[in-house]
């Protein structure tokens, strides 16, 4: 006859041994505040029937614990989430290839970004935010005869904003080029990638120069009030602009209180592409994962429609993947994902990435681009003598980060240079 004591320990490693069902671990740089990693646990991760422990965390340990894994050559993440940046920082061979998962983004753009420079997928795009054009119905019939608003280039939204201000008498391009406006992202992801496939080799080259001369000839027909604008969605509201550039969620407030007056659409495409610039965060598997299949089941979870639907309303990142989007998205949702979606997978995209390994020099950074618009576009400077100052600037910040290129400039070994 066992006794109470007996009997408690018996349980005891009956509970210790019994092998319990696993999670996955994902552990991610992306939702991190406490109302979207509820949402991403309880809305999107929650329909994996293998369960998920869903673990977000800033950059700086999210790297840590990484590193560490990796270094011990075993570890407990089975799934990576963060920003493409991100992953660029990591050494491919720490990756899985993941080319026989049999899932990828809808645009070939960010499929070759996400092979880091090796010849196979070493994370699956996951998620994307971006910026992008919007307009006020009024401005449509003004549209250059043959234009398609989707498929735009510089010159005829050039000649679109001509015709708007020619017609109404007011200059009504829109510009977030206030004090918190997001303007330095138009240059770095948008105007440069456009006309000189490139942002740091070719910041003082002949193509920027000419790229420089396009916008001026936009800023004619731009709102003089611009430099006080930061969030276009009011100039939107207001009829103080027509025609706008921003990012998707300071443009959200117009579509959703009118959503029948405006109309969304990708950024217009120069000499070198449709330069656009993605927010993309993507999803890997370590090669230290404990649990392959595990990890692979659940990113391909992630990439099904319905899964990309609900991370959207979790996270307001829009899908990668082609999903119909349901009535009941914010007209916003609705409006801004058709225009990214045609963006990033247009035949002529050139995604402009985010700055990535500059540290605290990121706002040094920005600063060349904004005192360029400044000296060239407000002060009427001339635009080869500008750009010849400010490329020494620019030069001494990569040079003092080590920051090597991104897309679409060319990739190099150490610092991007100036050329």
């Amino acid at each position: 006859m066992f006794s109470i004591k007996s009997l408690a320990a018996t349980a005891a490693i009956l509970f210790t041994t019994a092998p319990l069902q696993a999670e996955v671990l994902f552990w991610s740089t992306q939702a991190r505040p406490v109302e979207e990693a509820q949402a991403m646990r309880e809305q999107v991760l929650s329909g994996f029937e293998a369960g998920v422990d869903y673990q977000p965390n800033e950059d700086g340990p999210w790297l840590t614990r990484l590193q560490a894994e990796l270094q011990a050559g075993s570890g407990s993440i089975d799934l990576l989430g963060a920003l493409h940046g991100n992953f660029s920082a990591l050494d491919p061979e720490t990756l899985m290839d993941l080319d026989d998962l049999g899932v990828a983004s809808k645009s070939e753009t960010f499929n070759n970004l996400a092979k880091l420079g090796t010849d196979s997928l070493q994370y699956i795009p996951w998620m994307q935010a971006s910026y992008i054009m919007a307009a006020n119905k009024e401005a449509l019939p003004y549209l250059p005869e043959g234009a398609d608003i989707d498929a735009l280039t510089y010159d005829q939204l050039i000649a679109w904003s001509k015709a708007v201000h020619e017609a109404t008498g007011e200059a009504k391009f829109g510009f977030p080029a206030g004090p918190k406006g997001l303007k330095h992202r138009f240059f770095q992801g948008y105007l440069y990638p456009s006309y000189t496939n490139g942002v740091v080799r070719t910041f003082a080259s002949d193509d920027a120069v000419v790229a420089w001369e396009k916008f001026r000839e936009l800023w004619e027909h731009t709102n003089p009030a611009s430099t006080n604008f930061s969030f276009m969605q009011e100039q939107l509201l207001s009829g103080d602009a027509w025609i706008v550039f921003d990012h998707t969620s300071r443009l959200a407030q117009a579509f959703n209180e009118r959503p029948d007056d405006f109309v969304a659409f990708p950024a217009p495409s120069g000499p070198t592409g449709r330069g656009f610039m993605p927010v993309l965060a993507g999803i890997a598997i370590p090669k230290t994962v404990t649990d392959a299949e595990g990890a692979k089941a659940l990113l391909a979870y992630m990439l099904k429609p319905e899964t990309q639907i609900a991370t959207l309303k979790a996270t307001n990142f829009f899908p990668v993947v082609d999903v119909d989007l349901p009535d009941d998205l914010p007209p916003s949702v609705k409006a801004a994902g058709a225009a990214v979606a045609k963006m990033s997978a247009a035949s002529d995209a050139n995604p402009g990435l985010l700055p990535a390994g500059l540290g605290d020099k990121g706002g040094d950074f920005n600063r060349v681009f904004v005192d360029s618009f400044e000296r060239i576009v407000l002060a009427r400077q001339d635009i080869r003598q500008v750009l010849d100052d400010q490329k020494g600037q620019l030069a001494a910040i990569m040079e003092e980060t080590g920051a090597p290129c991104w897309a679409p400039d060319a990739p190099s070994e150490g610092a991007c240079p100036v050329e």
